[in-house]
């Protein structure tokens, strides 16, 4: 465990710990997960396992949930100070990340866990594809070929939907997105209802306001996670989902991309890296990466998707 730096020498905000530290952090939990889950719970390409979740996940469980009965002891303080009466509003946790880095994996497991606390049993998960603009309107804006930029989200609608749930509302709802169809379902709705924790992940749940604006989403967030990792290393793991996908999803008539069934192992990892390094790269290097510094906590992988140290921001 220490504190980290800038590679000019200078101290940052962050302490970085180990894994073999971090892992010490929780010992004896009982709240494991078992292999089958872990199979349900693992996107392509991630190498998570029974290892991995008691190591780096069980800890970031334990530390969130401590970090949401704080919020609640500080609201019923406040409460108190003010001489008023209220419930506490749900605690809300943002994941951001590159396409590839495994950052929704890291949202189920995490929506798994935190639901065995006691304290916070009701935990929801949003992802913000479902705020993407439906593809006929990116197209009209010609934008279809920077899906997952910032502009390419009706920003307005999800800042409104975490207010809402921030505010305490009983009933918000939030879009859905297929990821087969490559397109916003209409008429289909995630229904959230007061739950104690929210984790809504995403690409640039922690980009700041835009110019003009006074409020950015992250700041309705109560705790914010990065998953970083080498931007090498993430485009390999891009094209070999992309490989898989090949084989499997994009097989199917109904998928958007069809078109790339029958293409050859040649031919489709050349596409793949065309997709890259046309749109997934520069907006990891323009939007996402200069967010990271944003996070309450940075999750640092190595080349084989394996989480290998935590830089939690001191306080």
């Amino acid at each position: 465990m220490s504190e980290a730096t800038h590679s000019n020498g200078h101290s940052t905000p962050f302490l970085e710990i180990d894994r073999a530290s971090w892992a010490e952090l929780a010992p004896g939990t009982e709240h494991q997960l078992t292999a089958k889950e872990i199979i349900d719970l693992r996107g392509l390409g991630d190498t998570l396992n029974l290892d991995e979740v008691a190591e780096v996940y069980l800890p970031l469980s334990r530390l969130i949930n401590l970090y949401a009965v704080g919020a609640k002891r500080l609201h019923a303080s406040t409460s108190s100070f003010l001489r008023q009466s209220s419930q506490s509003t749900p605690f809300v946790i943002g994941i951001a990340g590159s396409v590839a880095v495994g950052k929704s994996t890291i949202a189920r497991v995490l929506r798994e866990l935190l639901s065995r606390w006691e304290q916070t049993p009701r935990v929801e998960l949003v992802t913000t594809d479902g705020f993407l603009w439906p593809n006929a309107e990116l197209e009209r804006r010609g934008l279809m070929e920077r899906k997952g930029f910032p502009e390419s989200y009706d920003r307005r609608r999800l800042l409104r939907f975490v207010t809402s749930v921030k505010s305490g509302t009983t009933e918000v709802r939030a879009p859905l997105y297929s990821h087969l169809s490559y397109d916003i379902l209409p008429n289909e709705e995630l229904v959230v209802r007061r739950p104690d924790i929210l984790i809504v992940e995403g690409l640039n749940v922690l980009q700041p306001a835009p110019a003009g604006h006074t409020l950015a989403l992250s700041d309705l967030f109560d705790f914010t996670i990065f998953v970083d990792a080498r931007t090498a290393d993430i485009a390999k793991w891009y094209e070999d989902r992309f490989l898989t996908l090949q084989k499997s999803a994009f097989q199917k008539p109904e998928s958007f991309f069809h078109r790339y069934a029958g293409l050859d192992e040649t031919q489709a990892r050349a596409r793949a890296r065309e997709i890259w390094t046309q749109i997934n790269e520069p907006n990891l290097i323009q939007n996402i990466l200069p967010t990271r510094s944003r996070a309450t906590l940075v999750l640092r992988k190595g080349s084989n998707h394996s989480v290998n140290s935590v830089l939690l921001r001191k306080i």
